[in-house]
């Protein structure tokens, strides 16, 4: 059973409009490579430059903060879900 991604709308057209996606699992890290290696750009939206999470993504592994698990060194297993929330901030000053 394959980890399920669930993909936010400001990311979809990353992924074709795909809502989820499944990938295999491994670490976050791992999870995050394959979804990079099949939609280009995907892996900017989610890494910085050295290669760790922007601070301004969130990142659940069933309803829980990886940041408060072992980052992108966090497992998943057959039917995890995984839930990518970019951060949203704006508005007038």
């Amino acid at each position: 059973m394959p980890v399920q991604v669930r993909i936010p709308a400001v990311l979809r057209s990353h992924t074709g409009g795909a809502t989820s996606v499944d990938a295999s699992p491994g670490t976050l890290r791992d999870v995050v490579s394959e979804l990079a290696g099949r939609y280009p750009g995907l892996a900017d939206q989610l890494l910085g430059d050295e290669g760790e999470l922007h601070r301004f993504v969130n990142v659940y592994i069933n309803d829980e903060d990886v940041r408060y698990l072992d980052g992108l060194d966090t497992k998943l297993g057959d039917g995890d879900v995984l839930s990518l929330l970019p951060a949203v901030a704006g508005g007038s000053g």
